[in-house]
């Protein structure tokens, strides 16, 4: 587990990485909840800045959670060390802090879950990427929950 996260950061924005598309998700630390809300192109994992810049501009988030992609043996992948390079990118472009968090297998239960809301596997018009960054995100804050402390004693 990583170290204590302040109760300032509440608002979350997270990423489900990939080659094509980045999913996004918001949520919030006092809910512990997520909702995807869409995704940005990127072209070979880079993202379009652009784009990006404009869902960050509407959330305001305080902080970033980008899944990485390991092996099912828990080992660094390649699109692990790419998600990771992502999560240094957005710290030092919006200067919020960036965390990652092991994310294995959540395309596929966001994958399940869209099927289960009966959507038929076209990904143009199915929400797979936003409920991987969804699941991601819920992940990270049933990880790191708010302390019991008031902001003003941090």
């Amino acid at each position: 587990m990583q170290n204590k996260i302040s109760n300032k950061i509440q608002t979350l924005m997270a990423f489900d990485y990939g080659k094509k598309r980045i999913g996004l998700a918001v949520g919030q630390r006092l809910l512990q909840s997520g909702n995807g809300i869409g995704y940005i192109n990127a072209t070979d994992g880079k993202p379009n800045w652009e784009q990006l810049d404009a869902y960050v501009k509407e959330w305001q988030p305080d902080g970033f959670v980008v899944g990485l992609p390991l092996n099912m043996d828990g080992s660094v992948s390649d699109m692990s060390k790419r998600a990771n390079k992502f999560s240094n990118r957005l710290h030092g472009r919006y200067g919020k802090p960036s965390f990652t968090i092991d994310e294995r297998l959540s395309t596929f239960a966001a994958k399940e879950e869209a099927k289960s809301q009966g959507h038929k596997g076209h990904y143009k018009s199915d929400p797979v990427d936003a409920l991987a960054a969804q699941f991601i995100l819920e992940s990270w804050l049933h990880e790191n929950p708010l302390e019991d402390k008031p902001l003003d004693q941090e």
